[in-house]
């Protein structure tokens, strides 16, 4: 993310119709990777990953040029 560029939240929390900064609500979503419960609520579609995994997957994926 560019300094410059505003935070904005994930399409998959917009799209559950959750305000920025208002936690979810209900069952949590389990991480695909480590079972974890999620921060993503269980209607969510998709993959979800729980912070941790979030981070190490970023990490994985970033480009190391």
């Amino acid at each position: 993310m560019d300094e410059y560029e505003p935070y904005r939240e994930t399409p998959e929390r917009e799209a559950a119709g959750h305000e920025a900064g208002t936690p979810a609500e209900g069952p949590f979503a389990e991480c695909v990777l480590c079972r974890a419960p999620t921060e993503y609520p269980e209607t969510v579609k998709g993959a979800t990953l729980c912070p941790v995994c979030e981070w190490r997957e970023a990490e994985r994926t970033a480009c190391s040029g």
